[in-house]
């Protein structure tokens, strides 16, 4: 993973991740102030595979940015998380579900997401 990533990205980099303290029920979070940009245009990200040990895909963005967003849940439990924005979804599939969901077209919005506890981000420093 360490290599990969310093192949696309340079030696100097930074690993983060959505930072769960303490497993909650599902429940509505509003988002905290002390919201920080990461990466304004290039990230490698890499995604857990469902494996009984740890196997990630990993692959570099470019037209991404990345944000640390704190969030805070109903019940006042608070949550570190990672949020990615992809700029340029022009090439994206038409049917894919994101477009479905916000009703929009292949390259008129940025598609915005957060990142599950268990994918790592790594970012320019």
């Amino acid at each position: 993973m360490v290599d990969f990533t310093t192949s696309k990205l340079g030696k100097n980099v930074e690993a983060v991740s959505t930072d769960v303290n303490k497993e909650k029920e599902l429940q509505q979070y509003t988002i905290a102030p002390g919201v920080k940009k990461l990466t304004e245009d290039k990230a490698v990200v890499c995604h857990k595979e469902n494996y009984p040990y740890a196997v990630f895909f990993c692959h570099k963005t470019n037209a991404v940015k990345a944000y640390f967003v704190p969030l805070e849940g109903v019940d006042g439990s608070r949550v570190k998380a990672v949020a990615v924005c992809h700029t340029d979804t022009s090439k994206w599939n038409p049917k894919h579900l994101a477009f479905q969901v916000l009703k929009v077209k292949p390259g008129t919005v940025s598609v915005c997401h957060f990142l599950p506890q268990d994918h790592v981000v790594w970012v320019p420093k």
